[in-house]
Order: structure tokens, then sequence, then C-alpha cells
């Protein structure tokens, strides 16, 4: 006999509807990222958040490829990226070409980060322009 999914109650629901100043994390993958000139770079692949504080520290941003194949993968920090209400998605202050330039991963694993390069976090902090220890990627 076939597994059925189980249907979500009004409950459940409601507590992943968005407000005005709220969104379900689930609702933010796949919103596209945009350049400041409105152009789309991509989209939000997955937010990561830091376990104890509780606070979004990333985004990965996926670029390029096509269904999936050449696919690249930017960590974002959270707090380089703004939603505009007329895009109906998040803005970032940089270009593709920039984008061309920051640190990324092209495999299969966005933990493969941190264990590749001990100082993985210290580039992506650096090529945002962020104190050090901000994105915390590990």
């Amino acid at each position: 006999m076939a597994r059925t999914r189980p249907t979500h109650t009004l409950t459940e629901s409601a507590a992943r509807d968005e407000t005005a100043a709220l969104i379900a994390s689930d609702k933010v993958e796949g919103t596209a990222v945009y350049d400041p000139r409105g152009n789309r770079l991509g989209s939000i692949h997955t937010v990561m958040i830091r376990k104890v504080e509780g606070e979004v520290a990333y985004a990965v941003l996926s670029f390029g490829g096509l269904l999936g194949i050449g696919t690249e993968y930017y960590p974002l920090p959270w707090s380089q990226l703004h939603f505009d209400t007329e895009l109906d998605g998040y803005v970032i202050s940089i270009t593709a070409e920039q984008l061309e330039g920051a640190p990324r991963y092209e495999g299969r694993s966005v933990s493969d980060w941190s264990r590749a390069d001990a100082n993985w976090a210290n580039k992506v902090d650096d090529y945002y322009g962020l104190p050090r220890g901000t994105s915390t990627l590990i």
C-alpha cells in the first residue's frame, strides 16, 4: 500500500504563515537574489542558522548551471542581503562580475567548505568587508 503524505492541519499552516516582518525558512529557499541594478543573480539554495545563537549566519546562493549541472554555491552573509518588496526577492550590493570572484563551492556538500580550508570563514568575511568571525562557517 502506498504511503500518503500527511496533510497540514490549520494550526500547522498558521505556524508557517508569513507576516510583514517574518518568513518561514522554507519560503526563503528558492527566493531570487538580485544585484543593485535588479539583475537576477540566482536564488537562495538554503539558509544556515547558528545553532547556539539562533541567528541566520548566511544564505547559500545557487548561481549558474543548468538543471543542477555546473551550479556553483556562494555563502552570502545574511547581513548583506536586503529584501526588496517590489522585486519580491533579496538584493545584495554586488554584481554578477563581482560574485564570480567571491568564495564559492562547486561540489555537492556545502559542509565541505569549512573542512577543506580552516580559513574559509575569514575569506568570506574579507571578501564582503566584514569583521573576521562574522560568517562563522564552521
